[in-house]
This record gives C-alpha cells, sequence and structure tokens, in this order.
C-alpha cells in the first residue's frame, strides 16, 4: 500500500481519496477506519465525580468483579464500558488486549520478560506486574517481532 500526502494552502479541510483496482479487505477496513470517529476521551468515575481521560492517559484497562476499570498516574477510575467496547475505542496501534479481563496501553509498558513458561510477565512504567494469558501469547509476540 502507497500513502502519499498533499499539502495544499488553499484547502480548509482534510480529502482522503483511496485508489485502488478492486475492493478488498483492506481497502474496507481502510474506510471502515476512517468512518469512525474514534472519541478521545474516555469518562472515569472516582468518588462520585466524573473524569474525562484521554485514551493516552491509561496504563491499563482490566476488568474485575463485574466492573471495569481504567489506571492512569492519578489512579484508578471505574469506566462504564464492557471491556470489548473499551477495546473497539480504543487506538489499536497504543492498545493490545493481553487477557481476557485486561488490554494495556504498550507506550506505558516497560518490559516483557519471557522467561516464564507458555505466558509472558509484563512490567508497566508504573511498577505493575500483569501477565499475557497463553491465549494471547502469540499475538504478542507477533507485535514484538518475536
Amino acid at each position: 500500500m502507497q500513502i502519499e500526502i498533499k499539502m495544499d494552502s488553499s484547502v480548509t479541510e482534510p480529502k482522503v481519496i483511496v485508489i485502488t483496482d478492486r475492493m478488498t479487505d483492506e481497502v474496507n477496513d481502510i474506510l471502515r477506519r476512517l468512518a469512525q470517529e474514534s472519541p478521545q476521551m474516555i469518562a472515569g468515575f472516582r468518588e462520585e465525580k466524573v473524569y474525562l481521560l484521554e485514551q493516552g492517559e491509561l496504563y491499563r484497562v482490566y476488568a474485575e468483579g463485574g466492573k471495569v476499570y481504567g489506571v492512569t498516574k492519578d489512579g484508578t477510575c471505574i469506566l462504564r464500558r464492557r471491556l470489548y467496547e473499551l477495546e473497539e475505542r480504543l487506538d489499536r496501534r497504543k492498545f493490545v488486549r493481553i487477557s481476557n479481563s485486561e488490554i494495556v496501553n504498550l507506550r506505558e509498558v516497560k518490559g516483557f520478560d519471557l522467561s516464564f513458561s507458555g505466558t509472558i510477565c509484563v512490567t508497566l512504567r508504573d511498577g505493575t506486574v500483569t501477565y499475557v494469558s497463553r491465549r494471547y501469547v502469540s499475538k504478542i509476540k507477533k507485535i514484538l517481532g518475536l
């Protein structure tokens, strides 16, 4: 796939043109992504207050005890969305699902420890240690280029 960007000072709104010989899954995926207005803000609830969280602020999102939580440098908030809904909303270039109950921000990962048999230990910049479930190990290895 080729990507070309043209700068024109007379243009007031960005315009995207897709040139292709046929409709493919890749083209449909591009069109779907362009059509989605993925909101960058997520509402988090803590101590009866609502906080607007930017995606980049989130270290991790996890489900526990029937609730979904978002962790930031300022603490943990309850998110009133299901984990799969958040997975769809979050930027797929920055966030990755590591288990059925957790999504992590790759930009907040300090390191991956592959020495564990059958799983991967993930250490976040805030010191949190979590694990990739066996089901997601191959996906994480692919992302890491292993």
